[in-house]
């Protein structure tokens, strides 16, 4: 058990069933993801995971930035600010990998990959500026707890490419439960946080099964 996972066991609330979500439907859940995060997948594999996480993440503005704009939370803003400005740096590093890994894969069906990133995209942009108390911050928190495990494979790829990974400065998942506790002082709230995790969780869920495919597709040509 690694620091963070100690630090959160036994949470119970609203924070125990965000992390207890996020463990059993996030991206570390994934099988595919355990296979490239062993790094004995192509370079290929990984670098398409590189250019679809950039495609989805690495614009402006992002996740963060969009939920600090639209949350009505005061006790979350200090969480927020932190996450904007880490997450700042995990798009540089993200395009810098990206950049290093070289073109996008060839792959069968390249158009409908795009459609479904660009929908994935579009989806995210409405849960993160939902009108729905809760809901854009529930979206954020999710991203920040499920980020690890897509970092570990970014980490990974980088290090085949002679990259040093930077240390990741996004809140650690102790202070997020934290403020997941004091955030859902009403079960609306609570309801609408923990609708945007989920949501945002199928999404990161429907862009591994994507790239799971496309890495299916390059091997059968």
């Amino acid at each position: 058990m690694g620091p963070e996972t100690a630090r959160t066991a036994g949470l119970g609330g609203a924070s125990g069933t965000l992390v207890t979500l996020v463990a059993a439907d996030g991206s570390a859940a994934h099988p595919y993801l355990a296979r490239l995060t062993r790094g004995i997948m192509p370079l290929r594999d990984l670098g398409d995971l590189a250019h679809q996480i950039c495609l989805l993440h690495a614009r402006h503005p992002d996740l963060f930035e969009q939920a600090a704009a639209q949350s009505r939370q005061p006790a979350n803003a200090e969480w927020l600010a932190q996450a904007v400005s880490a997450f700042a740096a995990e798009r540089a590093y993200l395009v810098r990998v990206v950049a290093a890994a070289g073109p996008m894969p060839s792959t069968p069906g390249q158009a409908a990959s795009e459609a479904a990133v660009t929908a994935q995209r579009h989806a995210l942009d409405m849960l993160a500026q939902s009108d729905r108390n809760g809901c854009a911050d529930g979206t954020a928190i999710a991203l920040a707890l499920d980020w690890p495990a897509i970092r570990t494979v970014l980490d990974v790829l980088a290090e085949r490419l002679g990259i040093e990974p930077p240390e990741c400065q996004l809140p650690p998942a102790f202070e997020t439960a934290t403020v997941i506790d004091v955030l859902a002082g009403s079960l609306s709230v609570e309801r609408a946080m923990a609708f945007g995790a989920q949501q945002m969780l199928a999404q990161h869920r429907g862009l591994i099964d994507l790239l799971e495919a496309r890495a299916s597709a390059r091997g059968a040509h």
